[in-house]
């Protein structure tokens, strides 16, 4: 578990500044490689791709109304 969630995203920025900023074949890359992974874990394609959707959408009002005012 990570603790010091500071120290993390300084590491990230750190990365990100040193090896630039991704082409759109790394990219696509990068995003199949996780796609694998999480569907080697059993986790992706998701059972029902509505679930939470409830939830997410009162969220997005809540924070929409926010920034309107």
């Amino acid at each position: 578990m990570i603790r010091d969630h500071d120290a993390v995203r300084r590491f990230e920025d750190a990365l990100a500044r040193e090896e630039g900023r991704l082409d759109h074949g790394q990219a696509l890359e990068l995003f199949t490689r996780l796609w694998e992974e999480g569907r080697a874990l059993g986790v992706l394609p998701p059972a029902d791709p509505l679930e939470g959707i409830e939830t997410d959408l009162a969220m997005a009002r809540i924070l929409n109304s926010c920034s309107r005012s």
